[in-house]
């Protein structure tokens, strides 16, 4: 008789790994949805990296676009006005937030190439690794599952051939005990029942060696190649926290490296604002709007009760001439009216800009000068290269035509000619008015301190015999007396062999002067000089270095100390300044 064990005793030792399998398909699932949120993290921190890039970008274009829009405009008015340290503080911000929107595009940039660029191409690559881990995974599981199915067949044939082995042992032993059955029947029975126990045999040993394949390749799968995959999938998640941890402090240290710049920027702007003198700026419009006139002098009683009889100031310029020949204006429109409140000229001035005051007309016509002097430059410029280009067509006529450009060249010598005229009536009108202005011509400063003492009320009323011109601007129609004709041959030698005027004090110059007009000295800051004239009203203080150098000086710029018992005696500067 045939023994064999039944197949249910195999059943506990082979049930376990299908559980294991579900479980592990399952683990798989899970880090496949984890490894994809990370990923999702990390294209999230790419787009937060970019639109901060974009906004960098927009911020420092929209810098760029302030600083150029208050930007002074060349060759306008506005650049004029840059001239005071207020406007230039101001324009030197608008330059440094030039470059402060310059730190922001580095910003950009740096965070473009160092972030976003180098996460972009990580991230490609981390969906690929991510992929060949997964797809290991899963070629493992199917292994492990299909080894598990291949033992589950072998099973099932070893369990259904015991059973068929054990049918045929009992209709083996029924035959035999049957006595009407014959010796055949019975033999037939007994080979059956052997085949049978011969083929579960043979199952046995096909189910035992299929489970030990199964148990080899089971503890393959959970202790070797399912570890490796899960230690693969481990480093690359951890590599890509590490990334993101590291593109965050890159982050912050791209918006660090421009801190210093940045913190130049403000630097400069902070100096800028330092460097402002208001000192300075006030002295600026004083010598940009001084009219050089002298104060007017008070305006005399006019006594009606004399019939048809008016007195006429005494403080007149006409009427101080000490020669009395001028007529006092009564029709005059402007009588009465005083050049501080003139209004001025709305229209297109004249030429020669004589609606204007004799310090702004000297500035006026000294602009228009350099402006022709410019233009003749240029002319002569292009005359210059139109030459040598006629000399080069002459020596290799193939080049050009040298007769082409004896046109030009006689237009540009005729702007040149045209120019220069204009310069010499320019500079005529310009020394006139240098001539009538106290502080130019110390000619005239004589003169005019000469004229004094013989008339003292003579200079006071000089503004009020400018007459106004009904649109406003005043006119000089009495020029030819405003320029006080004194006797030039008499009064000249008389002037000539005069003494140098006494030394009634001392002065401390306040600030550096450069003397570049006739009649002025140049002096330096903290320099001490000798005192020889006080200031009359005109702003102007004449003043000695020494036997040789005199000249006059800005009452602004010099702090004066007057000796009322002054005598013609230098003393040593540095026992005075003491």
């Amino acid at each position: 008789m045939v023994s064999l064990p039944h197949p249910s005793l195999l059943h506990g030792a082979v049930s376990a790994p299908c559980l294991c399998c579900r479980k592990g398909k399952d683990q798989f699932d899970n880090l496949e949805k984890h490894t994809q949120w990370g990923i999702d993290v990390l294209e999230k921190y790419i787009k937060f990296v970019k639109e901060r890039t974009e906004i960098e970008l927009s911020y420092a274009k929209q810098l760029r676009n302030l600083s150029k829009k208050y930007q002074p405009k060349k060759n306008s008015k506005e650049e004029e006005e840059y001239r005071y340290t207020s406007t230039r503080a101001f324009l030197a911000t608008l330059n440094e937030m030039n470059d402060y929107a310059g730190q922001h595009e580095v910003i950009s940039e740096n965070m473009t190439s160092l972030i976003t660029a180098e996460l972009t191409r990580y991230v490609q690559e981390l969906k690929q690794e991510r992929k060949s881990h997964f797809h290991d995974g899963r070629k493992a599981q199917q292994h492990i599952e299909t080894c598990w199915k291949q033992l589950e067949a072998s099973k099932r044939r070893f369990e259904r051939d015991c059973k068929e082995a054990d049918r045929a042992q009992q209709y083996f032993e029924k035959m035999d005990a049957d006595i009407n059955v014959t010796k055949a029947d019975v033999e037939k029975a007994r080979q059956q029942a052997q085949l049978r126990h011969q083929m579960a045999e043979d199952s046995k040993a096909e189910y035992s060696s299929t489970l030990q394949k199964f148990n080899s390749e089971q503890h393959e799968h959970y202790y070797t190649h399912i570890p490796n995959i899960f230690q693969k999938i481990q480093e690359m998640e951890e590599r890509r926290i590490v990334r993101i941890g590291e593109s965050m402090k890159t982050f912050a240290e791209v918006d660090r490296q421009v801190i210093p710049i940045i913190g130049k920027c403000l630097d400069e702007i902070t100096k800028a604002a330092e460097s402002v003198d208001h000192k300075n700026d006030s002295q600026m419009v004083i010598e940009a709007f001084k009219s050089g006139f002298e104060p007017p002098g008070d305006v005399d009683f006019e006594d009606f009760t004399q019939p048809m009889k008016r007195t006429v100031s005494e403080s007149s310029l006409s009427n101080s001439r000490g020669d009395g020949k001028s007529e006092p204006k009564f029709g005059s429109k402007s009588k009465g009216k005083l050049w501080p409140f003139i209004k001025k000229n709305k229209g297109a001035g004249p030429e020669d800009f004589s609606n204007l005051p004799p310090e702004q007309r000297r500035k006026k016509l000294q602009q228009k000068v350099d402006e022709l002097n410019r233009d003749i430059q240029k002319e002569m410029d292009s005359r210059d290269a139109l030459t040598k280009m006629k000399d080069v067509y002459i020596k290799n006529p193939q080049m050009g035509d040298a007769a082409s450009v004896d046109h030009r060249l006689a237009e540009l010598g005729q702007n040149i000619e045209k120019l220069r005229l204009e310069v010499q009536k320019f500079e005529g009108w310009l020394a006139e008015v240098e001539g009538r202005l106290p502080a130019r011509s110390e000619q005239h400063r004589r003169q005019s301190g000469v004229y004094e003492a013989q008339n003292p009320s003579g200079v006071n009323s000089c503004a009020q015999d400018r007459e106004s011109s009904p649109d406003g601007s005043y006119t000089e129609e009495q020029s030819q007396e405003t320029e006080m004709k004194v006797p030039a041959t008499d009064f000249d030698d008389e002037f000539d062999d005069e003494e140098p005027l006494p030394t009634i004090g001392t002065c401390k110059a306040l600030y550096t002067f450069e003397g570049q007009n006739e009649g002025t000295i140049s002096v330096a800051e903290g320099e001490m000089l000798y005192v020889i004239e006080e200031d009359k009203g005109d702003g102007w203080t004449r003043i000695r270095r020494n036997e040789d150098e005199e000249g006059y000086v800005p009452t602004s710029y010099v702090e004066v100390y007057l000796d009322k018992n002054a005598k013609d005696v230098h003393k040593p500067l540095q026992k005075i300044s003491e």
